[in-house]
């Protein structure tokens, strides 16, 4: 892909109405410690993050990490990604799912090795902006046990979406069932 955005791909990315800039009236006011999923921008920010993740299946540890980066986005929980050494070798296979995100590029899904479901994916060639985190792994905390510095995540809803909800972040979310229309 070349430098110049294609007009596609410019157009998806024009679509959204919030953007960060303000919060709109309906989002939860944050509390002290807490931040807004409606104060995080649109293309979102990739912030490091220093706390201990750790990522377990049915048969133990899938992936460890004392340092990793949220992707922080307009009405979503940040999502997690861990390094590639952080995940346990033979952990994870390929699985034959893609997906488009407008901001990072096509992924590809992992699955547990040995099964055939989707629990994670990644960024193989990514856009020249996330080409820094080629291949790491972000996790669907309602498909595998996700915690951050001890705390169990919870799922963002709908189960298109991998976002990581803790104590520290606030919506409502994309797809709650009970959030108003945006």
């Amino acid at each position: 892909m070349t430098n110049a955005t294609p007009s596609w791909l410019q157009q998806a990315r024009d679509q959204w109405t919030y953007r960060g800039d303000k919060r709109p009236d309906f989002a939860i006011e944050p509390g002290p410690g807490q931040e807004s999923a409606w104060d995080y921008p649109r293309p979102p920010a990739v912030v490091a993050d220093q706390r201990s993740v750790v990522v377990a299946g049915p048969d133990g540890e899938v992936a460890v990490a004392t340092h990793s980066i949220r992707v922080c986005e307009t009405s979503h929980p940040p999502s997690f990604y861990l390094p590639p050494e952080a995940i346990v070798d033979g952990a994870l296979v390929v699985v034959g799912d893609t997906s488009f995100c407008e901001w990072k590029g096509p992924a590809e899904y992992l699955a547990l090795a040995g099964t055939d479901e989707a629990v994670g994916w990644r960024y193989p060639k990514p856009f020249p902006e996330f080409e820094a985190w080629v291949n790491w792994v972000s996790f669907y905390p309602d498909r595998v046990a996700c915690t951050v510095d001890g705390e169990q995540v919870r799922p963002q809803a709908g189960g298109f979406y991998g976002g990581w909800i803790t104590n520290d972040v606030v919506g409502p979310f994309k797809s709650d069932p009970n959030a108003p229309g945006w």
